[in-house]
């Protein structure tokens, strides 16, 4: 079995307000950033690396892949909370919304899937991606959202306090066995 689970939300993306956010890339600053990640991270001793097919998520993992030798896979499953028909929101306007999707896990209040639908499509490819690589340290590159999701249902801890917390990039390693997790960092 598995014993830790590390859940890495991707870098600092280029926002572009008229093109949806499941298509950004990554910023100059997000490219530096990652890499000061993937040197964080070699205290892992990474055996897995698997990603989000979202580009700000796959540029991020590129960074960690190569400093850390590792091949890349790409897991349709683990992307963000489908929310690629919804409007651009303020930094406010999308903090509250937010707060409402986690607040209200069966209700449909923003983007395309309820908390609990978004939920249970990444829980489901976290698992599947858990159960091909048995005793590996496995590391997944995606979002803050499904990490916050994931994390604090499996923890206990609350998820918009942990969404809240994570930065860009930012990861959080979580003991399988015990359900706990045991370490957060954000990269700046």
């Amino acid at each position: 079995m598995n014993k830790h689970l590390i859940l890495i939300k991707h870098s600092l993306p280029e926002v572009v307000e008229n093109i949806p956010a499941r298509e950004w890339t990554l910023s100059e600053e997000g490219r530096v950033r990652a890499q000061r990640l993937a040197e964080r991270l070699v205290r892992f001793q990474l055996e897995v690396l698997v990603s989000s097919v979202e580009p700000k998520a796959k540029e991020t993992a590129e960074i960690i892949a190569k400093q850390h030798k590792l091949k890349l896979d790409v897991f349709d499953g683990l992307h963000e909370h489908d929310r690629s028909k919804a409007p651009f929101l303020s930094k406010d306007e999308f903090l509250l919304t937010v707060r409402e999707f986690f607040d209200h896990p069966d209700t449909l209040v923003y983007g395309n899937e309820t908390a609990n639908q978004c939920h249970d499509r990444f829980d489901r490819t976290v698992r599947s991606v858990l159960d091909l690589y048995v005793d590996k340290t496995i590391a997944i590159v995606s979002h803050g959202t499904v990490i916050s999701l994931f994390a604090s249902r499996l923890t206990g801890i609350p998820d918009f306090t942990l969404w809240n917390e994570l930065g860009l990039p930012s990861f959080v390693v979580i003991d399988l066995q015990s359900r706990v997790l045991i370490e957060r960092e954000n990269i700046s």
